[in-house]
């Protein structure tokens, strides 16, 4: 079993009655006692164990799921849009954000919140992603900024916080397998407000994203509408990001979607396909990472990246 989970099944319940002082066995049942722990311990572990401890995993297998629903609906927009590299940005900068809240907390005294600093320097990347570039740089040459830029500072501020080693390693590799409960409900709220935004503004939201030009012309506002679209997949990265890492975040707001639009020719069904792929990657990856002894945030972007490659086969296959 990875470490990951074994941490949670072998750490000392408050319930646990204090030890006492272990008696002598004889020697036969001394042998027996080790051939048993040494069986338990190779034992790989199985469904059943998984259902025993069912209530350890249930938020975190939540919180995955409800990112990779609202992550993957917004991310048909992105992937619309042509704007996959903006997702690895924000995924980076969020995990930056947090770097430097516990910075901030560890070497200044200041009480900063994760998701407040995974929120801001989110927003600032969508703004130097999204910023008008020198006449002879194109828009990608500003989001490739913005990119190695997130990146190079989480791993710098990162470095610089000895005593939450593990955690910016979590932040920023997705290894977390337990969520606090005030992730959970930041995510329920982050994935509530996005699928309610994108009830009201899709059809708006894909003709500025195709046509933004047409749009202005019907008379739509498409700088407020893509101001509000980016802002929000924003919030979503950011408090996923804090929850998950950027592992797994990334896969979610990319690879599902891009397998609801190789499979679909219309917009709904598109969007239903990506949610599905969503939330099976998370919950299927979850398991997966239990079942084979995988990090976790690794296994759930496999299963993401192998439900593409499975609509990509039956699109050719299809197509013949």
């Amino acid at each position: 079993m990875s470490d990951e989970f074994d941490a949670i099944l072998t750490a000392p319940s408050a319930s646990t009655p204090a030890a006492t002082p272990a008696q002598p066995l004889p020697a036969a049942s001394a042998n027996e006692a080790l051939v048993t722990h040494a069986h338990i311990a190779v034992e790989a572990p199985g469904f059943g164990q998984f259902l025993d401890n069912w209530t350890l995993y249930r938020d975190p297998i939540l919180c995955a799921v409800l990112s990779g629903a609202g992550l993957s609906a917004l991310g048909v927009f992105v992937v619309l849009r042509r704007a996959v590299f903006v997702t690895a940005t924000l995924s980076q900068a969020a995990g930056l954000g947090v770097a430097l809240a516990f910075f901030a907390e560890i070497h200044y005294g200041l009480n900063v919140p994760p998701v407040a600093g995974a929120l801001a320097t989110s927003a600032l990347f969508t703004w130097l992603a999204g910023a008008r570039s020198a006449p002879r740089l194109s828009r990608e040459t500003a989001v490739g900024f913005a990119f190695v830029a997130a990146s190079a500072s989480a791993v710098l501020v990162g470095d610089c916080i000895s005593q939450e080693a593990h955690d910016i390693a979590a932040i920023l590799f997705g290894t977390a397998v337990l969520v606090r409960p005030l992730d959970l409900a930041l995510v329920a709220a982050g994935t509530s407000l996005s699928f309610a935004a994108l009830f009201l503004f899709a059809r708006a939201l894909t003709f500025t994203g195709f046509d933004p030009e047409g749009a202005r012309v019907q008379g739509l506002p498409v700088r407020r509408l893509e101001g509000m679209f980016w802002a929000l997949f924003a919030l979503e990265v950011s408090v996923a990001t804090r929850a998950l890492g950027s592992l797994p975040v990334f896969a979610f707001a990319v690879l599902p979607a891009a397998a609801g639009l190789v499979l679909a020719n219309e917009l709904r069904f598109a969007l239903a396909f990506a949610v599905l792929f969503g939330t099976l990657s998370a919950a299927l990856g979850y398991l997966g990472a239990f079942l084979f002894a995988l990090p976790v945030g690794a296994s759930q972007a496999a299963v993401a990246a192998l439900f593409l490659l499975l609509a990509s086969f039956c699109s050719r296959f299809r197509a013949r």
